[in-house]
């Protein structure tokens, strides 16, 4: 099994060595946003490292982190507006999942999500767990036979839940998959030509009907893809990522706009030696394949490695970076930003976090007028915590 959190982990060894040198302005300066942190995670018994953003269900924030609780192998955990926080679950290591680092989805008021490993193959595992604290495996995967590893959540269509595997599978390199509601699972699709992509680490979107995602690696140029697959199974590579400065190698899911896919891609590959100065990107693409990059980071004080998704608010784009910004000093990284990206590609840095309010993984949630989000790792006491950051 590849190492949990792959691509994150190459966008911190390439951070630390950019934060070493001076690199050039880019963005505009931070916002005069307000932004708080509303619950910091304590450690065991407590939840540690959330990686994965919220949903809410009934005005009441709902959540996973990758580590900690009771036995030390990540939580479910609830959180209300005012920043009262419940560990609902925590993962015991074996059968019932280890690191639930992707985020949740509610189906009918019970709460659905995959863990990294554990399950009775220690391929990892779908789950579910009510409001309550109610844990169930609703499938254990298998490796070889039909993926391991996955690194994303799940999407629900008419019933049927799909999702990503970000390794494994009969070639090896990952897969798509579906599973019903009483636990019945089928590949959709199993990676390994190269060509057709590998290592899909998001998760799925569906327009109409048909469901599209990405691949960190693969591809004609081996930089990652852009994919459709129809609930069939029948699979397309709809872009090839391609050396800067062209976005490339994407670990976040996409997001659709009126017919117009928008994604961020971390910046970080195979051939990341032979690109100086190559930050990440957020890209735009059409149904059809026509692909364009609507900004390209530039690093500190900017953002660099967007590693989550985009959410539109007010017809503006609002992400995460993982490293650049302002705040140093974390593990000799930059510590990431929240930013804001015009239609017309201007980009706001709305906060540079520091190593008192940690380093952001995940897609932002619009909650009223503030954004909720979450960061892992080096906040004050470096298990990460729950944020929220006003928007204009």
């Amino acid at each position: 099994m590849r190492s949990r959190r792959h691509a994150r982990g190459q966008a911190r060894y390439w951070g630390a060595l950019t934060a070493l040198v001076a690199v050039t302005l880019g963005g505009s300066a931070a916002g005069a946003e307000k932004f708080s942190v509303l619950y910091s995670f304590k450690g065991p018994p407590d939840g540690q490292l959330p990686d994965a953003a919220l949903i809410d269900l009934g005005g009441t924030l709902y959540g996973t982190t990758e580590e900690g609780g009771a036995h030390g192998y990540g939580t479910v955990f609830s959180l209300t507006p005012a920043g009262a926080e419940t560990v609902l679950y925590s993962f015991k290591g074996g059968a019932d999942g280890v690191s639930p680092n992707p985020g949740l989805i509610n189906v009918g008021g019970v709460l659905y999500g995959t863990t990294y490993g554990g399950g009775l193959n220690n391929c990892g595992t779908v789950f579910t767990v009510t409001p309550a604290g109610a844990e169930n495996v609703l499938y254990a995967f298998n490796c070889s036979q039909d993926g391991e590893g996955p690194q994303a959540g799940l999407i629900d269509v008419g019933g049927t839940l799909y999702g990503t595997n970000s390794d494994g599978g009969t070639g090896n390199s990952g897969t798509v998959f579906k599973v019903t509601n009483a636990g019945k699972e089928t590949v959709l699709h199993a990676f390994g030509t190269g060509v057709d992509g590998i290592y899909p680490e998001a998760g799925l979107i569906n327009v109409g009907g048909t469901l599209y995602g990405t691949t960190v690696e693969g591809g004609a140029n081996n930089l990652g893809t852009v994919f459709q697959i129809s609930p069939a199974g029948a699979e397309k590579v709809l872009y090839s990522f391609q050396a800067a400065p062209d976005a490339n190698s994407p670990v976040a899911p996409l997001l659709n706009v009126g017919g117009t896919l928008y994604g961020t891609a971390a910046g970080y590959g195979n051939s990341f030696q032979k690109r100086a100065n190559n930050y990440g990107a957020v890209f735009a693409i059409t149904l059809q394949g026509q692909e364009t990059v609507l900004y390209s980071f530039k690093g500190p004080p900017d953002g660099m490695f967007p590693e989550a998704g985009l959410i539109t608010v007010k017809g503006n784009l609002y992400g995460t970076t993982a490293g650049g910004g302002e705040g140093k000093n974390c593990g000799n990284l930059y510590c990431g930003t929240i930013f804001k990206l015009t239609p017309a590609g201007v980009e706001t840095i709305l906060h540079s976090f520091s190593p008192n309010d940690g380093s952001p993984n995940a897609n932002l949630l619009k909650l009223g007028n503030l954004l909720y989000g979450t960061a892992s790792e080096f906040d004050a006491k470096n298990n990460g915590n729950v944020f929220t950051v006003e928007y204009h």
